[in-house]
């Protein structure tokens, strides 16, 4: 199965030029740095002990942030490798002022490829966040006999049987896993069952906060505008989702004045369209990077830049997350609700459910339908008792994080 799987990858090698060009163009991928996905790298490897991260995207890599920024202090740590799979990722990194943090894009999932990345990189740990499950670069590390920790491990019931499909395949690749840390129950049994060897539970890492990562302020006048209306944000919204949540708008605009309805979208590539289907509404729509005036009149306001989502999510009431209303599963409520937020949410949060359960147990989100359902359970009030519960939580979660993880790179 192993080598067929090779051989599925290797044609798919012969053709990434025109899917990377595509990226390129769709503004998905960096044009210069793309050869670090065919493990050219760009950055020097340093003498002395590295350890490496891994995960796919923003959320993934945001939820190792405090860790990264502990062992930044760590002298007995000589350079820290992030890789991750996403443009948007990458110049989320950025914005961290780390002295001897890089950042690399994950190599394709093939054996040349990752044997020459370990090689270059001979990382003295693995550290794979959430979903990351890699056969080659995992059969690699085995081989070179490098520690691989499965981080706030996440298998959805949908991954479980795929893998169960490949019994026998999955098995020999998560054997080769020294430690899984799940992050939900249901993982733990998902883990167990396919034959991971260790496993740790100790909680979802996305409870913890990220207070590393500064909270951008509202600058001038038209931004400080802001907190004078009646607002609410759609966060981490994706296609067809801006249109309900316009829908939504139109209708408690009736009720409530001065209400401007904030729009994340996941992917900001999408903003013109956005645009253009909302204008469809008579809607009257602002973009954050063109620094108006004035705030008269305006219906929607987009967020069409990077790393202001926590900007908005501090001054938000109710947050409505993305993802939910169509099949993706849902996206992380956390930091809305540790800011006191009322999280609203689609029926589709395969994702999160242990965590939405939990905040639906203290009554901190609601699951909704329609555009009529989210209108009428917006609220304009924030919970701070709730969110320093949640901070406190997530605390303790990654307190026991980082002691388990020292076990491992000091050993």
């Amino acid at each position: 199965m192993f080598l067929l799987y090779q051989i599925i990858i290797s044609l798919l090698i012969i053709i990434s030029p025109l899917i990377i060009l595509f990226r390129i163009i769709k503004i998905k991928e960096d044009k210069k740095r793309f050869i670090e996905k065919f493990s050219l790298p760009t950055k020097k490897r340093r003498k002395g002990k590295l350890i490496w991260f891994h995960g796919a995207s923003v959320g993934e890599i945001l939820s190792i942030i405090p860790i990264v920024k502990y062992y930044e202090k760590n002298k007995s740590i000589n350079q820290i490798l992030i890789t991750s799979s996403t443009l948007s990722s990458s110049n989320v990194l950025k914005k961290f002022n780390f002295k001897k943090t890089i950042h690399q894009f994950y190599p394709i999932d093939q054996f040349f490829f990752t044997n020459k990345f370990v090689k270059y990189w001979q990382p003295n740990i693995a550290i794979f966040v959430d979903s990351e499950v890699w056969p080659c670069m995992y059969r690699n590390l085995n081989f070179n006999r490098i520690p691989l920790v499965l981080l706030n491990a996440r298998l959805t019931k949908k991954t479980f049987v795929r893998w169960m499909k490949i019994k026998s395949f999955a098995s020999a690749t998560f054997e080769k896993i020294t430690i899984a840390f799940p992050q939900n129950l249901e993982t733990k049994s998902y883990l167990k069952r396919i034959n991971s060897t260790k496993i740790n539970m100790i909680g979802n890492l996305k409870f913890a906060e990220n207070p590393e990562m500064k909270l951008n302020k509202f600058r001038n006048k038209f931004e400080l505008g802001l907190k004078k209306k009646n607002i609410w944000v759609a966060s981490s919204t994706h296609k067809s989702e801006e249109i309900f949540c316009a829908k939504a708008h139109i209708v408690l605009k009736k009720k409530i004045k001065d209400l401007v309805t904030i729009i994340i979208p996941r992917h900001i590539h999408r903003v013109n369209s956005i645009i253009d289907e909302l204008e469809n509404l008579n809607l009257k729509i602002v973009k954050h990077s063109s620094n108006a005036n004035s705030l008269k009149n305006v219906d929607i306001y987009i967020v069409d830049t990077f790393g202001e989502t926590k900007k908005f999510h501090s001054i938000a009431p109710s947050v409505f997350l993305g993802g939910s209303i169509i099949e993706r599963g849902g996206q992380n409520p956390l930091e809305a609700a540790r800011f006191g937020a009322n999280i609203l949410h689609g029926p589709n949060v395969n994702n999160f459910q242990d965590v939405y359960k939990l905040l639906s147990s203290m009554n901190v989100s609601k699951k909704i339908n329609t555009p009529n359902q989210l209108a009428s359970r917006i609220i304009f009030k924030k919970k701070k008792l709730i969110g320093n519960k949640i901070k406190k939580i997530g605390d303790k979660i990654l307190k026991k994080t980082i002691n388990e993880l020292d076990k491992l790179i000091n050993d």
